[in-house]
């Protein structure tokens, strides 16, 4: 099978791998260093296939499902979505992580349910997995769009908008750095994250991303 999948993998004889750095949570570059679960794994497969491997860099979800998609990368890391499986195909998920709401201080949302009004405007990153969630679930508030996670906060903070909406993780660290806000309790949804190809691949590389990511339980648990 290994064979098989080498040569669906890397038409180009790389293992083209898509990094999106909008989620700190996977991936970070740190004096032009990738660190991160995202990383480590794409090393991995690469040397289990046998070839070298390209990282293509981006800045959001929407430009790593655009690379994926249109062939100019192989494989990428994904929060699983409906919508994106029109054009991704996905492993099993091998992390979940979860998708929470930051208010200010003072602000007198106390509790998840209450975002959901025609006064609040939550900001949140175009094309993530929780504004497509968000796009799909909310039937009042109104969606106010960044172009990558970490502007989040700030564009909140800029514009005095009600609420912001992202990877907790991500949020948590923003309200350690910036004052006067706070995280609503709990989660509005669970993100599971998976590795992803192109719709057209055969279902045997999916089959091997599987077994792949239950052999290296352990390289994503440390």
């Amino acid at each position: 099978m290994q064979d098989l999948v080498r040569q669906i993998l890397t038409p180009t004889g790389l293992l083209r791998v898509c990094i999106n750095l909008g989620n700190a949570v996977l991936a970070q570059q740190e004096k032009g260093e990738l660190k991160g679960i995202s990383v480590d794994l794409a090393k991995k497969l690469a040397e289990q296939l046998q070839v070298e491997h390209q990282f293509i860099i981006v800045k959001n979800a929407s430009a790593s499902v655009k690379a994926i998609s249109s062939g100019e990368a192989d494989i990428g890391f994904f929060a699983i979505d409906p919508q994106r499986a029109e054009v991704i195909q996905f492993s099993q998920p091998y992390l979940s992580i979860y998708g929470s709401y930051l208010v200010h201080r003072h602000s007198s949302i106390q509790h998840i349910n209450e975002v959901d009004n025609t006064a609040h405007r939550i900001v949140v990153a175009r094309g993530s997995a929780y504004d497509l969630y968000l796009s799909r679930h909310l039937n009042h508030a109104q969606l106010i769009h960044t172009q990558t996670s970490q502007e989040v906060v700030d564009v909140f903070l800029a514009g005095y908008y009600e609420v912001a909406a992202g990877v907790h993780q991500q949020l948590l660290a923003d309200a350690q750095r910036v004052k006067d806000v706070r995280l609503l309790p709990g989660h509005f949804m669970e993100i599971q994250q998976a590795m992803g190809v192109a719709k057209q691949a055969v279902s045997r590389v999916i089959d091997y991303l599987n077994q792949f990511l239950a052999q290296h339980r352990g390289l994503i648990k440390s």
